[in-house]
């Protein structure tokens, strides 16, 4: 299931051509996420044409946070190999996912980092790097045409990589990092491998198996360590009564 959401959306005139695009290529799942216009109004109304349905079954969401699958933010401006959340996908890669909700950000901006930032994946369509911003509708028909060979196919729900992502982020806050920045870009890299990669169920919970093996080495280590440590004290606070004794037994 593909849903298209757009934020903030400016001109009725777009998301009218959006909706026809969207029955162009057979998709019906429209969320208009804190609309600055009426999606109704008749510009909007003449740009979809056959595709009222689409506009008239819009469902309207306040914001980010209220989306239910795997985001796809799109951008035209990409980071370089240190920006992690700016790392791309091309559109015909979107094919191995499911569950997704392709995000369009404002006409004006497009999305901000913050906003990339609560993707799960980014994609980005190839184009002159000298002007590689294109007309919202245009951008949504072309991911919609690559989209085309589309065939779900079982992988891991987003519910599911979170978990292990959880499992992972356990497993960083027992190793000592140098700075905090270097675990963070630990996190975040780790985050988007586990959303870019195509993974089934079944892969997911052996990667469950090996981090809690992971956990549990790291535990007894710490377990042993302290143990140690425990055992250090004891044998010098010995010492010091020996000592103590050896003393009084000399005077």
């Amino acid at each position: 299931m593909i849903k298209v959401a757009l934020l903030r959306p400016e001109h009725p005139g777009n998301i009218g051509s959006i909706a026809r695009v969207m029955k162009n290529f057979g998709y019906h799942q429209l969320l208009l996420i804190d609309p600055q216009c009426n999606h109704l109004n008749i510009e909007a109304r003449n740009l979809a044409k056959h595709a009222q349905d689409i506009l008239e079954n819009v469902k309207i969401l306040h914001s980010l946070h209220e989306l239910d699958g795997i985001i796809v933010g799109t951008t035209a401006q990409v980071g370089t190999d240190y920006n992690l959340p700016r790392t791309p996908l091309l559109p015909k890669e979107l094919q191995e996912y499911s569950g997704l909700i392709l995000l369009f950000g404002p006409e004006g901006t497009g999305l901000t980092n913050r906003e990339i930032a609560h993707c799960d994946l980014i994609v980005k369509i190839p184009t002159n790097p000298l002007y590689p911003t294109l007309n919202l509708s245009h951008a949504v028909a072309i991911i919609l045409y690559e989209m085309q060979n589309y065939t779900p196919k079982e992988r891991a729900t987003k519910e599911e990589r979170e978990a292990l992502y959880k499992n992972i982020k356990k497993t960083l806050d027992g190793w000592k990092f140098s700075t905090k920045e270097k675990k963070q870009t630990q996190e975040i890299l780790w985050k988007r491998l586990l959303f870019k990669m195509p993974l089934t169920t079944r892969e997911v919970f052996g990667l469950h198996g090996y981090f809690k093996k992971v956990l549990q080495v790291n535990q007894i280590k710490r377990s042993t360590v302290a143990k140690g440590k425990a055992t250090g004290l004891s044998k010098s606070k010995k010492d010091t009564k020996s000592s103590k004794s050896q003393k009084s037994l000399k005077k």
